[in-house]
């Protein structure tokens, strides 16, 4: 497991189409967008790797102690499960208060996913976003989670 080692794999793999259609909603523009958040540390990349390749993973932006979460891919069965759990565990321990899915899926709900109203999101969001923590984005060698630096 690594953080922001190959942010542009991962969104790249995440823009792949996923169904005989061919559709992706990541476009190019997306791709540069997010790439430029990424470089101004805002963007983040959660990869998974199995036998030196990229099996899965996933990419957001955190704001605040709110992490959003983007998009994920998986090459590997359960690559993409295993990036999501163990950011959340990073985020968890760094303080995070709320990581935004977007989609209400089976899968997220597996995890603790659960809808709320929109009033007690922008509630979250306010309280949330108020101060920016100073983190120090990745795993130490060993795989454990390194501490935020605030």
């Amino acid at each position: 497991m690594t953080i922001d080692r190959a942010f542009g794999r991962v969104i790249r793999a995440c823009s792949e189409p996923r169904d005989a259609d061919g559709g992706t909603w990541i476009t190019e523009d997306m791709i540069e967008a997010y790439t430029r958040l990424h470089e101004l540390g805002h963007a983040h990349s959660i990869e998974a790797w199995f036998e030196g390749e990229l099996a899965g993973g996933l990419y957001g932006v955190a704001l605040g102690r709110v992490f959003f979460g983007e998009s994920m891919f998986f090459r590997r069965r359960d690559a993409s499960k295993v990036a999501f759990v163990q950011l959340a565990r990073q985020l968890r321990r760094w303080g995070f208060g709320v990581i935004d899915c977007q989609m209400s899926t089976e899968h997220l709900r597996r995890f603790g996913a659960a809808e709320i109203a929109r009033t007690e999101f922008m509630e979250l969001l306010r309280a949330e976003t108020r101060d920016e923590p100073r983190i120090s984005w990745g795993f130490d060698p060993d795989g454990s989670a390194r501490p935020a630096v605030d």
